[in-house]
């Protein structure tokens, strides 16, 4: 079952409900440029506690985790940031405009009880790399804090959660924020137990889908088995480092949307278009893309499928499993029909792997593989690199199956967005 509940949170000690000027994006999407930006803006933003100044090296003097660790705690000594007295279940509206549609997405956060994933009740949905961990973990232990949260999901097919929504949304909301993209992120703090209470027992028979952000969700696993190590038979019942934050949102939610991340790779060595297009063909029909929208070409097919453009051949053709190619026999054994099916998972083993030899079991050869979210972006790059790859969304009904069948797709397989805004609600875990 899961295990949620209400926390009292640190948040910025504000004047005005607006902290825009304090909020950031995710860390994992920050760069140096943009940090240094953020901190032009305010120097108490977040970026400075998720990104702190110094090298990564922990036994290096001047080192981040420390860094990180003196301004989490002077921040709450000064006052920057103010803890609620009375634990609440937080409420977040992110709101804009798609066109001409305004879009919301809802989520509660609290604190959800940290389950290995064997136990099935939290599951990963996509595979991550161990780059990210090492750091993370150092700065939660360093902190002992939660700084943002893990993006999880919940089936709510009926949409009954959204009586939660409307009754924590009475108040006058706490926080604000707009970032770089004009998308608002609005914040109410519920404090009633009867609401927690009621939550609590709707999700007590439900999996939590991890969406985004599992490499803090590991990181807090990892976290919660030093602290127990280091409690031995002293450990408290339901300490706070057995629970991780976490912005729950319904998966069922019509509002919910769901974007491809694209591809652009290079191949090892010298690259030959016409090869590289005539290979495909083992398993692909390959045609020249018909006019139209791309999700208009590609929307309605029953098979894998996904638009490309190499070096030296600009325009973009289309290519879609042959109906005459077995997936089951062709990709590899021990995987599920559902994972067998999603495209990101065809375009690896039958395109990446053995046409350009990229693969996540073999990390370094990452290197040659980036990617974008924005389609013009990726098919305008194959002047200066191979080959570019344009991807339908993963649906949430894939992600629900192959999450169910205990399997994770490849590395940036969805891309949820909004992001969720970092700064609107920390947590402290010790």
């Amino acid at each position: 079952m899961a295990r949620i509940r209400p926390f009292a949170a640190w948040r910025y000690q504000s004047t005005q409900t607006d902290i825009s000027s304090l909020s950031a994006p995710p860390y994992d999407v920050i760069s140096e440029k943009a940090r240094e930006e953020l901190l032009a803006r305010d120097p108490h933003n977040v970026v400075a506690l998720e990104l702190p100044a110094g090298s990564t090296d922990p036994s290096d003097p001047s080192n981040r985790y420390d860094a990180g660790k003196r301004l989490w705690d002077d921040w709450r000594e000064s006052g920057v940031l103010v803890r609620d007295t009375i634990p609440a279940v937080y409420v977040l509206e992110q709101r804009y405009m798609s066109g001409l549609s305004p879009v919301r997405r809802r989520a509660f956060i609290v604190e959800v009880g940290l389950e290995p994933f064997s136990a099935g009740v939290v599951l990963p949905h996509e595979r991550t790399l161990p780059k990210a961990l090492g750091d993370r973990f150092n700065l939660t232990v360093a902190t002992g804090a939660n700084l943002s949260q893990v993006f999880g999901l919940f089936d709510d097919p009926a949409c009954l959660t959204d009586a939660f929504f409307e009754a924590a949304m009475t108040t006058s909301p706490v926080a604000t924020a707009v970032d770089a993209d004009g998308v608002e992120s609005i914040l109410w703090a519920a404090d009633s137990p009867d609401l927690a209470q009621a939550l609590s027992g709707f999700m007590s028979d439900r999996k939590i889908f991890i969406a985004d952000g599992h490499h803090r969700y590991t990181t807090a696993l990892a976290y919660r088995d030093l602290r127990r190590e280091r409690a031995a038979d002293a450990t408290p019942l339901n300490p706070e480092y057995d629970f991780v934050q976490m912005a729950l949102v319904n998966m069922d939610d019509p509002d919910l949307v769901v974007l491809p991340t694209h591809r652009v790779a290079d191949a090892a060595g010298e690259f030959d278009p016409q090869y590289f297009i005539s290979s495909l063909s083992t398993h692909f029909e390959v045609s020249e893309l018909p006019s139209g929208q791309f999700s208009d070409v590609v929307g309605s097919l029953d098979a894998p499928a996904f638009i490309f453009t190499t070096r030296g051949h600009g325009t973009p053709l289309l290519a879609r499993v042959r109906s005459d190619v077995d997936l089951d026999s062709v990709m590899p054994s021990g995987r599920s029909a559902a994972w067998k099916s999603l495209d990101v998972a065809v375009l690896q083993e039958l395109v990446l792997n053995p046409l350009l030899d990229i693969h996540p079991d073999r990390p370094e050869t990452l290197e040659r593989l980036r990617f974008v979210k924005d389609a013009s972006e990726a098919l305008s790059s194959t002047p200066e690199h191979d080959v570019a790859f344009v991807l339908r969304p993963t649906r949430m009904e894939q992600l629900r199956a192959v999450a169910l069948a205990g399997e994770t797709m490849p590395q940036k397989s969805t891309y949820f967005y909004p992001k969720l805004l970092s700064g609107l609600v920390f947590r402290s875990a010790e």
